[in-house]
């Protein structure tokens, strides 16, 4: 699970609801003070939400991007039904299609998906790859994750059909091992608590769904070179859920622009941010 260094977004960015043709959705709307060079849509991964972004907002939009990161149906601030047919992948790229037709104005889209959000972000562009400027997959890999993160992810949907959303985490906070709590946010205070609150509006069925598909996801990288868009693949140094070395061998299958993100794990975005963002809006700039 993602831990964001707060959850209150900075100056630059706003809360708000996204109107799309599929719905509303909850996101941060993070603009720059002058011209805007471009604007980039971000999805989350898998038990994250839009704040797992918050730390890139500010350096993005100093470098003049328009930065709106969203949280998928089902997840967090964006409510989602019960039917786990709803969060089908088909329907998951339809949703980010929307978002990008909501946010593009004139111009194409950068498109950012962290994880299963990148996995996700590739459905889209495989349906229609039009909307979007390039693809960043951030600590996204190929096809299904690997063996140890299956068997969690198995755990934790038992978990959900036998328990209510706050047993299971109870249940979670009891098995983490003191690296995996949560620390003090920068404003002093236990992040626990915003932790808990977003795991509780998370939807049982859209991570049981997106559970199952992280566990069987085809390998798609020679469909998604064929489209010809841009792409960008950024890991961490270490990574449990998709190995480096796999990462690697995508993005050289891709021909895509490859960064490793020093200090980093499964989430650069706010485990090194600071660099995270500069290879993000030097990529984006060389697309304009």
């Amino acid at each position: 699970m993602s831990k964001p260094p707060t959850f209150v977004p900075p100056a630059c960015a706003r809360a708000v609801r996204l109107v799309t043709k599929r719905g509303e959705f909850a996101v941060l709307d993070a603009r720059p003070a002058g011209a805007v060079r471009g604007t980039a849509l971000l999805v989350p991964g898998y038990t994250g939400s839009k704040e797992d972004f918050i730390a890139l907002l500010e350096p993005l939009a100093a470098a003049g991007f328009r930065v709106v990161a969203v949280d998928g149906r089902g997840q967090y601030e964006t409510p989602g039904p019960a039917d786990e047919a709803a969060y089908a992948r088909p329907e998951l790229a339809a949703d980010v299609l929307a978002q990008a037709a909501a946010v593009r104005g004139t111009g194409r889209v950068h498109l950012l998906g962290h994880s299963l959000g990148g996995q996700i972000a590739r459905a889209a562009v495989l349906r229609d790859a039009e909307p979007f400027r390039s693809l960043t997959l951030l600590s996204s890999g190929p096809a299904e994750v690997s063996g140890e993160q299956q068997q969690r992810i198995e755990l934790l949907t038992a978990a959900m059909a036998a328990m209510n959303m706050g047993q299971v985490w109870d249940a979670i906070q009891a098995m983490a091992t003191p690296e995996e709590l949560a620390e003090p946010d920068e404003d002093g205070t236990r992040a626990e608590a915003a932790l808990r609150a977003r795991w509780l509006l998370h939807s049982p069925a859209q991570l049981t769904a997106t559970g199952r598909q992280l566990r069987t996801e085809p390998d798609l990288v020679a469909e998604l070179a064929a489209c010809g868009l841009p792409t960008q693949v950024v890991s961490g140094e270490r990574d449990d859920t998709w190995p480096v070395e796999l990462m690697d061998d995508m993005a050289r299958r891709l021909k895509a622009d490859r960064v490793v993100i020093p200090g980093a794990e499964h989430s650069p975005n706010t485990d090194n941010p600071a660099d995270t963002a500069r290879a993000l809006a030097g990529f984006w700039s060389a697309h304009a």
